[in-house]
């Protein structure tokens, strides 16, 4: 079984009233319950209406989904100056981030099959899905145990010695599982190396707007990237920054060389969907449409990332000042110099295990841990935990 819904498991089965859930990769309130967007509460109601008064049906879409919500997309991934781009880049509907990630792993196994570098470490599902298709998976440094940090030399290092035009995927933001990102300075770096070897980026981002709850400011690689020249796929879920994880609404975008290679690789991807799942379900588009559409709901929407990504930064300074406040062996300032929803604590694999199996707070073997999972009610007694794991050996 996968670690994090084996992990979900034995959390729902513990019985302990004080056990803490922090491997879940969702959102929660400081109430601890998954929250609803009232801009998708908005949109439920909508799409209701317009169902009931028969403005709308439940008929297929096209293999690539709703072309407003294709155009909107791009607007959100790429900018306010998308439009220079838009008919240079083939984009479908995907059933989430993980649909848009393997249809990119099928095209890929087509047309380039070759070899796929992801991150170490990088999500688990990563590796799984380019597997599952037959594409050889190659590593590159990332996570700097030392420093708790970006390993950028070792990074740019592998870089250099790798083939040219070989495909590097690159988280966009809010790196999972380290929560570490490369500062701006760092992705141009990045992409000077890239673009010397001719390497292809394949961006996986998943949290747009989550990170910092800025889009402009999460978006700033993929739109650096664009504007250097590369062509490039991007893979995009709204599951995290709408709340719509079981709706599994996302996209894929391919940036490609010119009109006609984009018409070419959009004929292609349609294929690829079509022995998939054949077309992308309906409602989880509409919930998305009526938000970026709506110019009064998008600015909700915008403004909710703000609250809920304040909250995520929230809970990493109170768990930093309660670990320093109770004198807890080590640096901590890598809780909050990290972003986004998951935080690489520096724990071992047994002072983890010792979390789960004595002191009932579930997180992964490796130390990640979901911030959304801490309340300020759980933090202090999270904290705790983790002075005694650690006091307790190696």
């Amino acid at each position: 079984m996968d670690p994090i819904l084996g992990m979900s498991v034995l959390y729902k089965q513990d019985q302990d009233p004080k056990k803490v859930d922090l491997g879940v990769g969702a959102y929660r309130t400081n109430e601890s319950v998954p929250y609803v967007f009232d801009v998708i509460k908005e949109a439920e109601r909508e799409i209701y209406t317009d169902l009931m008064s028969s403005k709308s049906n439940k008929e297929y879409q096209p293999s690539e989904g709703n072309a407003q919500f294709l155009d909107l997309s791009k607007k959100v991934v790429f900018g306010d100056d998308y439009a220079n781009y838009k008919n240079r880049i083939a984009a479908l509907q995907a059933v989430g981030g993980t649909g848009a990630l393997r249809i990119a792993a099928d095209f890929l196994k087509i047309f380039n099959p070759g070899t796929v570098y992801l991150p170490k470490p990088t999500w688990g599902n990563h590796n799984n899905i380019f597997k599952r298709v037959g594409l050889q998976i190659g590593d590159y440094p990332y996570w700097k145990k030392e420093t708790r940090g970006l390993d950028i030399e070792g990074l740019l290092k592998r870089f250099n010695e790798l083939p040219d035009r070989s495909v590097i995927l690159l988280h966009a933001c809010a790196h999972n599982p380290t929560g570490v990102d490369p500062t701006e300075d760092q992705w141009k770096q990045i992409a000077e190396v890239m673009k010397r070897k001719n390497h292809f980026p394949f961006f996986d981002m998943a949290y747009q707007g989550f990170a910092s709850g800025d889009l402009d400011k999460d978006g700033f690689a993929v739109r650096y990237f664009l504007k250097q020249g590369f062509q490039m796929i991007v893979t995009q879920s709204y599951s995290k920054t709408m709340g719509l994880y079981g709706e599994r609404a996302g996209a894929i975008h391919f940036v490609c060389e010119n009109d006609k290679s984009c018409q070419n690789i959009l004929s292609q991807l349609r294929i690829v969907v079509r022995v998939n799942y054949s077309n992308p379900p309906i409602h989880p588009m509409r919930c998305v449409l009526k938000v970026l559409s709506d110019e009064k709901l998008y600015k909700r929407w915008k403004n909710e990332l703000k609250v809920v990504a304040g909250r995520i930064i929230e809970m990493r300074k109170l768990l930093r000042a309660e670990l320093e406040r109770i004198g807890t062996p080590g640096d901590w300032s890598n809780i909050t110099n990290q972003i986004g929803m998951f935080s690489y604590t520096g724990l071992s694999e047994n002072q983890s295990e010792r979390m789960v199996k004595k002191y009932h707070v579930y997180m992964l073997k490796n130390g990640r841990i979901s911030m959304s999972g801490l309340t300020t009610k759980n933090v202090a007694y999270v904290a705790d935990c983790i002075k005694k794991s650690i006091s307790e050996g190696n």
